[in-house]
């Protein structure tokens, strides 16, 4: 029991070390300590008193802290209110966590502009420290500074940090450049199912990369002089096959060609910033990448990642399922234009801005209002296609749209085993859900919400859709742990609250 207080004492110190955008070492500092120490604190391997615990609190500004023990964080919501005014879509956490892991490929300095500050990038930041990579927050804790090591410690790797996200498995291209063997613990991120390696594993054996699974351990072994002599067919189009490939490609000596490339948002910022390390990826946005790789990449690059289009969505399924007026700011808008015109055909009324260009200099924003429409069902199923068609995380946003639409709506997420079973979680909140199959659900509105208590779903996009429809429910509802949310969201509570949402964060003391 002592241990178990001590390792959730640990992560809440860790927690509130990293939103301050502070180093373990700068932690030390402050408390006159050794980075190991606190190292072992944050890992529940060292004894701490109560004034110990005050101190970091003090320094931390942390009142968390400084109480002590603190449960899962939830949110208590108080719905039926308005939203109003204006709203700016944070930067793409796709995008971050795929930047992230391409910047083992750099041996220079890597500045990422305005970072998404989730639970997500903290989970990569944990292990890329823990093997060697210097970290730290920038700039007011806006941007995030990367500097690598000569060699990676693989051996020191905080396995329990990789298990925890899913985006662990893009390391595999990066890091065939850098050593002849290493491990990796197996991906983990949302409940969705089975998801296989296997398509990642079919481009990464063409440059060397061979992997044995045992124990929860992937085993890599590399063949440097590898490389492909012919182009690469990706078996599945999807985004991490397709930039984990993009990795790969990127130091090898010689011209790669990748087909049936995904062309989505986070691919293509991945492209951009390869092209800012001097790597050359012709076909950018299509499904055919030709990737003119260089074996050593030693820059300095600063590079900002273009704004978040899932997040978009969601702002959006705010406004609408709370019938609200609400001003979206920098929306991506060519990662939303199938959306829209399923939301234009069902009634939508909304405007757009002229289009203008993201910080990276390449993706074109809009600014969007939405206002109070009256909704009907689309003729057509919802579901989703490889970009350009309706983005796969957006299709859950529509459960709660359909759920405020007149008529029956047909909703088929093909993709995933599960995540479909999780919308109909909607009815404990007074949605008419019909689970057809793992894949189909079928959604009857108009709804008339009511509020509820409940857990978050294990997936990050249903429970968004869960916490926007309490948003809409008349009283107050409770949604249990909702660290799946964070792992996604960057301060999503208090930037609805900002535009009229009634959300307060507690844990159980």
């Amino acid at each position: 029991m002592a241990d178990d207080y001590l390792v959730r004492i640990g992560k809440l110190i860790r927690d509130a070390r990293q939103h301050r955008g502070w180093t373990q070492t700068q932690l030390a500092e402050a408390l006159g300590t050794s980075q190991s120490a606190v190292n072992r604190i944050e890992r529940g391997n060292q004894n701490i008193s109560l004034e110990m615990i005050a101190r970091i609190g003090e320094a931390l500004d942390s009142e968390i802290v400084s109480l002590g023990y603190a449960g899962p964080m939830h949110l208590r919501v108080v719905g039926g209110r308005r939203l109003s005014g204006s709203i700016d879509v944070k930067t793409s956490k796709n995008a971050c966590v795929a930047l992230l892991c391409a910047s083992l490929l750099n041996k220079g300095r890597t500045v990422l502009r305005r970072v998404a500050r989730i639970e997500e990038v903290y989970r990569l930041l944990e292990v890329l420290n823990s093997i060697g990579v210097r970290t730290r927050w920038i700039n007011d804790g806006k941007d995030l500074e990367i500097v690598p090591p000569a060699r990676l410690d693989m051996d020191s790797m905080d396995a329990e940090a990789a298990r925890r996200t899913r985006s662990i498995i893009m390391f595999l291209g990066p890091l065939l450049h850098r050593m002849d063997h290493f491990k990796l613990p197996y991906a983990g991120g949302c409940d969705l199912g089975t998801r296989t390696i296997e398509p990642h594993m079919i481009a990464l054996r063409r440059f060397g990369l061979d992997i044995t699974a045992t124990e929860g351990i992937y085993h890599a072994v590399v063949e440097p002089s590898a490389g492909p002599d012919r182009p690469i067919v990706l078996t599945e189009r999807g985004d991490t096959v397709t930039e984990n490939a993009l990795l790969a490609a990127a130091r090898h000596d010689g011209v790669s060609v990748i087909r049936n490339a995904s062309s989505n948002y986070m691919v293509q910022d991945l492209c951009f910033f390869l092209e800012a390390l001097g790597v050359r990826v012709d076909g950018v946005g299509t499904t055919t990448l030709t990737v003119h790789g260089v074996p050593n990449i030693d820059v300095d690059v600063d590079y900002s990642p273009s704004e978040d289009p899932v997040e978009a969505m969601s702002l959006l399924a705010a406004a609408v399922v709370t019938g609200s007026e609400l001003t979206i700011r920098r929306v991506p808008i060519e990662f939303l234009e199938i959306e829209l015109a399923v939301l234009e055909e069902m009634g939508l009324d909304h405007d757009r801005s002229g289009e203008y260009e993201a910080d990276n200099g390449r993706t074109r924003l809009v600014d969007l209002t939405v206002r109070p429409s009256k909704l009907e069902a689309p003729i057509d199923k919802i579901h989703p296609m490889p970009f350009p068609g309706l983005n796969i995380d957006n299709v859950p946003f529509f459960a709660a749209i359909a759920a405020v639409a007149q008529g029956q709506t047909l909703i088929h997420d093909w993709v995933y085993d599960n995540r479909a079973i999780y919308l109909t979680d909607l009815n404990r909140l007074g949605g008419r859900l019909q689970l057809l199959d793992p894949h189909r659900v079928l959604v009857e509105g108009p709804t008339r919400w009511r509020a509820a208590e409940m857990m978050c779903p294990p997936a990050l996009r249903p429970a968004v859709v869960v916490l926007l429809a309490m948003m809409a429910a008349e009283g107050t509802s409770v949604l249990r742990n909702v660290y799946v949310i964070n792992r996604g969201y960057e301060d999503l509570a208090e930037r609805l609250n900002s535009v009229g949402a009634q959300i307060e964060i507690f844990r159980d003391i």
